[in-house]
């Protein structure tokens, strides 16, 4: 019975809903399908009846009332309790939200117990053409090549429109050009940009403004329309050769114009732009192509004439070249001459050039120790100009510090100024000058090479300052020593150095000399009866003698040494009185003996030096050491309470011990004799300080233990005087100290110590 219950109340509210159709028909239109209202969307202020509902159970005499639940129940739409009436009570928008799902049921009005189960509806908003189209991406920009085909493609452009698509043609879109034509065209449906001019030229216009038109209803009358810029560009391309402005152009370059320098610029200009606007420059003719070059400058693109070689107006007098420019990127099918030529006629300038050297560098020849004002050699030089002007030569005395070269100002033959020695230098570099007469700052320099030719100037000698050793048990014939020699000359066919004894010496029974060949010679002992008792040392003079012309020779003494040698040959010592010791003791016990006599005098050395510093300390270890009164030389004092340990009179000089010194700054009318005074325990002060002072001035081993003895002692024979306010015997003048008390506060105390005045004569 339930369920018949149920499909009961359904039908009943199906009814309804097809009346309330039948409603919403006479007011508005809409209809109602498989349970769903459907409503345009409306902007309107007032209410709008969407429909009714109806159940058989309202006959009239049954209190029921209709309950609306769901989305926008209460809020959107109301629900009228008794007649079953929904009104939408706001703006309903579909791009908002397109439907609403609500559920409608029956109750009773007095104890609101449902009378019919809940039924489920829809509320549909219907769409209507109230969103123009837009273009969310714009405003746009593309580029396209310049020169392009018709119907190439620019760019493509989208709009957009919130209306439903699926319903009528209110997001129907068609596209148009408003403006932009006839340069370009756009397709109704795909929006594509395309090419509908042929020749575009960037050099003629570089950018244009294209406005493109979006409409709905498919393009129809009452369509809502959006709009939209493209901004296209037109990229280069190398559609234009380089081009000079002058097909023939003229220079002037002064001919002394440096290696590699500037000596004018060429420009081909280019209508495009970036890379497609760069050239490179060529000279492809003309008259000594290697003298100039042309490079390319990549900022400006112009061509920068530069020297290869030095120009010379007496020689030639102008160039005519041809350059060419060339672009670097070229399109090969396009069968344009992307390149243009030129003519250029260059004029040598005449300018004042310095001399000319015949020979950048002169090597010369001179012989050593030659004579002052022999000819070295010559330079010559000249003036390359027309006119021809006479040339002065000078040496660079920075190259010649020693001055010994001169040169003849008007003819430039180079003499020598002192003599030169080959063992000293053997090369002299120097540097001339040639300067016009006319011009003095045309100057130009040339190096001039002298060579020291050697001549036999210096006698061979020893190669060392041999000394050869002997032994006694030597066999005759032995070799005792090879002698070599040198010779600081250096003749072409090289030394060769003959060896002989002095006369004196050809007969002498002990040694004998023998040439080995080689420049060299062996001294050989003629006996074995060498003894060191007998003599000890012998001196063979040798005569060397080299082979230049003239000969030079010189005598060299060989000094040979007797020592006593082992069995095998060693030398072991070369003194006499190495002989006569005890045979059993042999060099390393000697030296340990040696050794051992040498350590036990310094440890007596060093136990004496230990003894001797090793004094009575000159202090008194008291408790009332008097050094306590001595210390506070710095305070001020009363007067006589600071003399009561000691007389302040101790401390002078060793001249002023028995007598009275007058303080510098203070003349006193009487002289007193010290006052003796005892200190503790008996000590006298004044005797102890002198006695100690007594000791200290004649132990020369004491070290100054108490600073006593220097304190007030400044010394003797000072021209500047005393500058110790402590008086000295040298000097009893008076001496103003008045200018203290103009120091300022800190020295007023000072001053009024030092001042002059009654009380303190007094004192």
């Amino acid at each position: 019975s339930q369920s018949k219950s149920l499909q009961t109340g359904s039908t009943a509210l199906l009814r309804g809903l097809v009346e309330g159709q039948r409603i919403l028909s006479r007011a508005k239109r809409g209809w109602v399908w498989n349970q769903m209202f459907v409503l345009e969307e409306f902007s309107g202020p007032d209410p709008i009846l969407v429909g009714r509902l109806h159940t058989d159970l309202d006959v009239g005499s049954t209190p029921i009332k209709y309950v609306l639940a769901g989305e926008g129940a209460g809020t959107i739409f109301a629900i009228n309790e008794i007649t079953g009436d929904i009104h939408a009570m706001k703006r309903l928008d579909r791009e908002e939200k397109a439907e609403y799902t609500l559920t409608a049921q029956v109750t009773n009005r007095d104890t609101d117990q449902p009378l019919e189960p809940p039924s489920e509806f829809i509320i549909k908003v219907q769409d209507i053409n109230d969103n123009p189209p837009q273009f969310v991406e714009g405003p746009y920009r593309a580029s396209v090549p310049e020169m392009s085909q018709v119907g190439t493609s620019v760019t493509r452009v989208t709009a957009t429109d919130a209306d439903d698509p699926v319903y009528g043609n209110s997001a129907k879109l068609v596209y148009s050009i408003l403006e932009g034509q006839p340069y370009f065209s756009i397709d109704p449906n795909t929006a594509i940009i395309k090419i509908a001019l042929h020749g575009m030229d960037r050099e003629m216009r570089e950018e244009y403004l294209v406005v493109i038109q979006a409409k709905d209803m498919g393009g129809h009358m009452g369509g809502l329309s959006g709009t939209t810029t493209v901004t296209v560009t037109l990229t280069d391309v190398n559609d234009n050769p380089p081009k000079f402005s002058k097909s023939k152009q003229n220079f002037v370059i002064p001919e002394d114009l440096g290696i590699g320098k500037p000596g004018g610029k060429v420009k081909a200009n280019d209508r495009d732009i970036g890379e497609n606007a760069k050239s490179t420059y060529n000279i492809i003719d003309g008259d000594e192509r290697d003298v100039f070059e042309i490079t390319t400058d990549a900022q400006t693109q112009e061509g920068i004439l530069r020297l290869k070689k030095p120009l010379n107006f007496e020689t030639k007098k102008s160039y005519t070249l041809k350059v060419e420019a060339a672009n670097i990127r070229f399109d090969p099918n396009s069968g344009a001459p992307f390149k243009d030529t030129a003519t250029v006629k260059i004029a040598v300038e005449d300018s004042d050039e310095p001399p000319v050297f015949s020979k950048p560098t002169f090597v010369l020849q001179v012989d050593e120790n030659a004579p002052i004002n022999t000819v070295v050699g010559t330079v010559t030089a000249r003036d390359p100009d027309v006119t021809g002007s006479l040339v002065r030569y000078f040496i660079d005395r920075h190259t010649d510090l020693e001055r010994q070269f001169n040169v003849n100002v008007d003819d430039g033959k180079i003499t020598l100024a002192k003599p030169l020695d080959r063992e000293t230098d053997m090369w002299h570099n120097i540097t001339v000058t040639a300067t016009e007469i006319r011009n003095h700052s045309q100057i130009s320099r040339a190096i001039v090479a002298i060579r020291v030719l050697d001549i036999n100037d210096n006698a061979p000698e020893f190669a060392t300052e041999y000394e050869a050793f002997l032994c006694e048990n030597g066999k005759p014939g032995q070799v005792i020593q090879t002698v070599s020699a040198v010779d600081k000359d250096d003749p072409i066919q090289g030394h060769y150095f003959e060896y002989r004894l002095i006369p004196e010496m050809l007969n002498n029974p002990n040694f004998t000399i023998k040439n080995n060949g080689d420049n060299s010679i062996s001294v050989l002992a003629k006996h074995d009866t060498f003894r060191r008792q007998k003599q000890e040392m012998y001196f063979l003079p040798i005569i060397v003698t080299d082979n230049g012309n003239p000969p030079m020779s010189s005598t060299n003494t060989l000094t040979i040494r007797v020592c006593g040698c082992s069995r095998e040959g060693i030398v072991q010592s070369c003194n006499v009185e190495a002989y006569v010791l005890p045979i059993g003791l042999s060099m390393g016990a000697l030296i340990a003996i040696l050794a051992c006599i040498i350590l036990l005098l310094v440890i007596v050395v060093l136990f004496v030096t230990l003894r001797r510093h090793k004094n009575k300390p000159l202090i008194i270890k008291d408790d009332e050491d008097v050094r306590e009164n001595i210390i506070r030389y710095d305070d001020e004092g009363g007067g006589e309470e600071d003399t009561e340990a000691f007389d302040i009179a101790t401390l002078q000089n060793p001249d002023g011990i028995n007598g009275y010194l007058p303080r510098k700054d203070i003349k006193p009318d009487l002289q007193f004799m010290p006052r003796q005074s005892g200190g503790p325990n008996g000590v006298d002060v004044d005797e102890f300080i002198n006695v100690r002072l007594h000791e200290a001035d004649n132990d020369p081993t004491a070290p100054p233990y108490d600073s006593i003895q220097i304190y007030g002692y400044e010394g003797r024979g000072s021209i500047a005087g005393s500058l110790s306010s402590l008086e000295t015997a040298s000097s009893d003048s008076d001496q103003n100290y008045d200018y203290l008390r103009e120091w300022g506060p800190r020295f007023r105390r000072l001053g009024e110590l030092y001042s002059v005045g009654e009380s303190d004569k007094e004192t």
